[in-house]
């Protein structure tokens, strides 16, 4: 790859998530990117949302018990294990070098941010496949990414969208 440091292997991130169209786009990433003889490195990448408890008070200045908040984290815990195990599920049977990466935010941010500081060769993703209507009003994640992250990105289609 042009411009890629191949003394070090090619890096590529891989985003996942909870959705079946980012394990799409890990097999298809395997499947057409990934060589068993490449020295490469995958990087699967979940980002937790922001967490919405940001102290011990609500904005109506309720205070939340420890109970909440020690669940709140132990389901993104949670979340974060399930997703990764069903990547591990996906890429088992390749041989490919793996890190995971955890990060916390705004996805678009901390997706491009991540591939920046990490010096990505590629960023691969799944598009959600939202109408232009959703995308207008929420944004798409991959848009953003399309437009910021420093590398090339790969958007991938589940084969269900239209």
């Amino acid at each position: 790859m042009e411009g890629g440091n191949t003394s070090r292997g090619r890096k590529i991130v891989v985003a996942v998530d909870e959705s079946r169209e980012s394990m799409h786009a890990l097999s298809w990433c395997l499947a057409n990117l990934v060589s068993p003889t490449s020295n490469g490195t995958l990087v699967l990448l979940y980002v937790k949302p922001p967490t919405p408890i940001h102290s011990a008070f609500d904005a109506a200045g309720y205070m939340f018990s420890g109970d909440v908040v020690s669940a709140v984290e132990s389901y993104s815990k949670n979340l974060v294990n399930s997703v990764m195990e069903r990547a591990e599920a996906v890429y088992s049977k390749f041989n490919v070098k793996v890190e995971r990466v955890v990060g916390s935010g705004e996805a678009k941010d901390v997706i491009c941010n991540t591939v920046e500081k990490l010096r990505a060769d590629m960023l691969v993703m799944g598009s959600h496949g939202y109408g232009f209507l959703k995308r207008a009003i929420l944004g798409s994640v991959s848009d953003h990414c399309a437009k910021h992250a420093k590398c090339p990105v790969v958007i991938v289609k589940h084969p269900d969208e239209n």
